[in-house]
């Protein structure tokens, strides 16, 4: 497969699991009764059978294997694992607490962050524009701060734990599905023994005769499975940077979401610190459609080639 055809592929994917995302709260908002850490262990349960089925289906549970016997491979999906978590966790108490405008703000402010790491782990280079960009979100963020007496966690823990999954994820030598397999094997046995030990005392039992409620909690596994294998596939196959701009498609339907459907307050303080963190968002928009997408690269170094890094080409074989 040439590389348009795979950067073809790659945004294609990419834009289908924003597009996800960004209507997620419709499916969480329904589970508002439900306590976000039950929420996210139904996702992590049900998310295993929906992955192994189809790695079985594909012919693919030996790169599982491989992966789990490989200490550095496994070392970096234990830490996707637990980034994963933290962001699944966040986002779902987030949405479930009437927190939807603050959960966009973390993904719009993602974007910013991945050029960040970029430049302090993958040794890349930003233009101008681009520090201008990241340091127009520094001033939303600190305006953000002040005007609230207090870091927007929320957003920054979305953000951050976000930015550094995709990371890690691209320079984790393991396919989309088998490296999302690998992380919700892990995740499982702590998510099920919650369930087992704590599920029956929590306000989703005398839930479970709601069907809607029962239906999305059993779907969870397929709803958390699927995008999140569209970013990884899309997260190996395109540019880091070019995911920054498609990053926007999720952030931007929730805001909508916040503000239209869900009718949360967006006025004063909060209005201008978005439209701060906004200008940064559309210097960086503007800039890589000047550069094409482009965050400039340092030149690699042998042991960039090794398998697992930026440059080594490692990507999804299906």
């Amino acid at each position: 497969m040439n590389q348009a055809v795979e950067a073809r592929r790659g945004v294609v994917a990419a834009c289908t699991a924003f597009l996800i995302w960004g209507m997620f709260p419709l499916y969480l908002h329904p589970l508002v009764g439900v306590p976000a850490v039950e929420i996210l262990a139904h996702r992590v349960a049900w998310c295993l059978p929906c992955v192994l089925l189809w790695l079985a289906w594909k012919g693919q549970l030996d790169q599982v294997a491989a992966a789990l016997v490989e200490p550095r491979t496994l070392a970096r999906l234990v830490l996707s694992a637990l980034l994963m978590a933290v962001n699944w966790w966040v986002y779902t108490w987030a949405v479930v607490s009437g927190r939807v405008l603050e959960a966009s703000l973390g993904y719009f402010i993602g974007p910013l962050v991945n050029i960040l790491l970029g430049v302090s782990a993958l040794g890349e280079r930003l233009n101008p524009r681009q520090w201008l960009a990241v340091g127009l979100a520094a001033a939303g963020v600190g305006w953000m701060t002040v005007a609230a007496g207090g870091l927007p966690w929320v957003s920054l823990t979305l953000a951050v734990s976000f930015g550094i999954y995709g990371m890690v994820r691209k320079t984790a030598p393991v396919a989309a599905v088998p490296g999302l397999t690998v992380e919700t094997l892990l995740l499982a046995p702590i998510a099920m023994g919650w369930l087992w030990f704590f599920g029956p005392g929590t306000l989703s039992k005398s839930l479970a005769t709601d069907p809607l409620v029962s239906l999305l909690l059993a779907c969870a596994g397929l709803a958390t499975a699927l995008p999140l294998a569209l970013f990884a596939t899309g997260a190996r196959l395109i540019p880091y940077s070019v995911m920054g701009l498609i990053t926007f498609i999720g952030p931007s339907l929730q805001w909508l979401l916040g503000v239209t459907l869900y009718h949360e307050p967006f006025s004063g303080a909060k209005a201008i610190g978005f439209a701060i963190i906004w200008s940064g968002v559309i210097v960086f928009i503007a800039d890589g459609f000047l550069t094409g997408g482009a965050v400039g690269r340092r030149a690699p170094r042998p042991a960039d080639t090794g398998p697992g890094s930026p440059s080594s080409g490692s990507r999804d074989p299906r």
